[in-house]
């Protein structure tokens, strides 16, 4: 099937895509120029009537990250309102110190699990919630648009730019308040990879703070080893050092840290969907998890969905991006949902995806019985369906309903699945690229399946596989 069609809204945007702006760095769109007048924009839509404006602005460890939180500021001031800079710093850090501070927005200058060489810019409401589409499209407005040089502010009015030097102390604060008082990690040996990235010394804190011994890797950024063969989007490395060292559990964030992958005591990857499994089992036994249900998107293991209902329980699912996971969430009251790539987004805690807060919830889940239950056997909850991804660099972005052969083949293959597995056919909302996700009980013909179909896609829209 093809996924889901956005809301129309998202047509209007042509700077925004899924996950904010995003591009190489220091090409357009993301020069200093863009981030300047975006800036400003942001500045003059959630500006304050009975007070000067104030906005946080975060990142992670690029390099460019300096550019981007300059011309940012910059941006902002000249509208007349306060710039708080956080540094480096998790993206749901920066949802947090936006919301506890009362500021009118939080900036996050990253690219989340992409090479240093890109970066990117997203942006948080008062109340830390990522911004809806036509939010987004309306600072597309303000920045083409002729407005905010009708209300640039004079000299004695135009902002400044002060750090908030506990900003990483009260994120830690935070995330261990969530922790039960009467558990410890005492006694555990944990792998934490930070992937050179914004967690480096937000996560490794944390877990030791809370009692265990850390054992911690890619924790030396230099502004371009950023997910450089590691992290969440490498955890390999992570679950070698796992079994090498006899650790518990190894736990590996992306470069903004809003995303988690572990490893089981056996050095086993355990992926978005088997935690949100066990999260979810969970939550259903304390009566915690709102509605039985759990959000997902079209990518999430077809597993996961048989889980729920077995377990009286259901799975909503939504197109890819925690934005939307979370959009859903808030629409129809649900607390729990995330992303197999390893978003999960605890709405009881948090406002996005959070991989350390993540990360305590699967420790939670491990330590709450008493004796203690290792990984590997929470994780039997779940029997994952044998999954295919297959990733195209595209030259163009045809509209699916314009390859009529592509839409026969994906209906056969459909048709020879039947009940027992899916496809799954998008772009990516960030890259060049189309991605082909085949689900059924056999590895091997299902990767025939993807092939076939990837191959087709290759014809009709130019593209080499990845």
């Amino acid at each position: 099937m093809s996924e889901p069609s956005a809301p129309n809204r998202t047509a209007v945007r042509r700077l925004f895509g899924t996950d904010g702006v995003r591009g190489v760095a220091n090409e357009d769109p993301m020069i200093p120029e863009v981030a300047l007048k975006l800036g400003r924009a942001v500045a003059y839509h959630f500006r304050h009537t009975e007070r000067r404006g104030r906005i946080v602005i975060g990142k992670d460890t690029r390099l460019s990250g300096y550019l981007f939180e300059t011309a940012l500021a910059a941006g902002i001031c000249s509208m007349g309102a306060d710039v708080m800079l956080c540094g480096p710093l998790p993206t749901p850090g920066i949802a947090f110190i936006t919301s506890s501070m009362r500021a009118d927005a939080g900036v996050v200058i990253s690219a989340s699990h992409n090479p240093f060489q890109d970066n990117g810019i997203k942006i948080f409401a008062s109340d830390g919630f990522k911004l809806p589409d036509a939010v987004e499209a309306h600072l597309e407005e303000l920045m083409a648009g002729e407005e905010l040089d009708a209300h640039r502010p004079k000299s004695a009015q135009i902002g400044k730019a002060t750090k908030i030097e506990d900003s990483r102390g009260r994120y830690i604060v935070f995330l261990k308040s969530i922790f039960p008082k009467a558990l410890t990690l005492d006694g555990m040996r944990i792998v934490v990879d930070c992937a050179h990235g914004a967690a480096y010394r937000v996560a490794p804190a944390v877990f030791e703070e809370l009692g265990a011994t850390v054992i911690p890797m890619s924790v030396k950024p230099d502004g371009m080893n950023i997910n450089d063969d590691c992290g969440a989007l490498h955890p390999q490395k992570m679950c070698q050092m796992v079994k090498a060292t006899g650790a518990d559990l190894g736990i590996a964030v992306d470069g903004d840290a809003d995303r988690v992958i572990i490893a089981d005591e056996n050095g086993e990857e355990v992926d978005g969907d088997t935690i949100m499994a066990i999260c979810a089992r969970r939550m259903m036994q304390r009566n915690e998890l709102v509605k039985k249900t759990v959000v997902a998107t079209v990518m999430s293991n077809l597993g996961l969905e048989r889980m729920m209902s077995k377990s009286g329980g259901s799975l909503v699912r939504t197109q890819v991006g925690d934005r939307y996971v979370v959009e859903e969430m808030r629409k129809t009251g649900y607390n729990f949902g995330g992303e197999q790539s390893g978003h999960l987004v605890f709405l009881d805690h948090m406002t996005t995806g959070d991989g350390v807060l993540g990360a305590l919830q699967v420790l939670n889940a491990m330590l709450e019985t008493g004796s203690g239950r290792p990984l590997s056997e929470l994780r039997k909850v779940m029997t994952r369906y044998p999954q295919v991804l297959v990733n195209l660099k595209v030259q163009r972005k045809r509209p699916m309903e314009e390859m009529s052969d592509v839409a026969v083949l994906i209906r056969s293959v459909e048709t020879k699945l039947g009940d027992e597995g899916r496809v799954l056919v998008r772009y990516s909302g960030t890259e060049a690229k189309v991605r082909v996700m085949v689900e059924g009980p056999d590895q091997g013909v299902i990767q025939g399946y993807a092939d076939e179909i990837a191959q087709a896609l290759a014809r009709a829209c130019g593209g080499e596989g990845v």
